[in-house]
């Protein structure tokens, strides 16, 4: 019987009668790519499209996504969808700054990523200027099939990020140049 399923592939290993010997670094990528915990952080009309994203009809459970937290200790990533208003930015600041490393972000839509057509003093004009984002998902408000892209790319960055990568000077640069310590 054939099937459309696609299972996660097993990471490169060296396999004898009864042991299997691979690089800690893939299991833990392939174990953390596919039990992401989302975080959304939703104001407006992107959140509802993240909303159908969520729903059976596109179910974003399939990615390993099935569990979505409200509480910022219990997640993994961050999915800021909607106009940020500037009084906001701190506690967008402060729930990322909640989450445990590792942590991703992925800014859903124009306005998360650049403000979209509200170029006005209230309005912060992309979530970058607060906190880092890993994945932009554009489009007003884009589809669910391009939110689930962007879930598909951190379960990319989750799988091939390097354990000691978090603390490399590098980052702790990026993470200083946000005022993040």
């Amino acid at each position: 019987m054939a099937t459309d399923i696609k299972l996660a592939e097993a990471p490169a290993s060296y396999d004898g009668p009864g042991f299997s010997a691979t690089s800690f670094d893939k299991i833990i990528g392939l174990a953390r790519a596919n039990s992401l915990w989302p975080l959304p952080f939703a104001t407006s009309c992107c959140g509802i499209e993240f909303m159908s994203t969520m729903a059976s009809h596109y179910d974003l459970a399939r990615f390993g996504s099935e569990r979505p937290s409200f509480s910022p200790r219990q997640a993994d990533m961050l999915l800021v969808a909607g106009t940020i208003a500037k009084k906001m930015g701190p506690i967008v600041k402060q729930v990322y700054l909640q989450m445990a490393e590792p942590r991703w972000v992925v800014a859903i839509g124009a306005c998360a990523s650049s403000g979209g057509i509200f170029d006005t003093y209230s309005v912060l004009q992309g979530i970058d200027r607060i906190i880092p984002v890993d994945v932009y998902v554009p489009g007003c408000p884009p589809r669910p099939e391009q939110i689930l892209d962007g879930v598909m790319q951190i379960q990319e960055l989750a799988k091939n990020e390097s354990l000691r990568r978090r603390n490399t000077d590098e980052y702790q640069k990026l993470l200083n140049s946000y005022s993040i310590q």
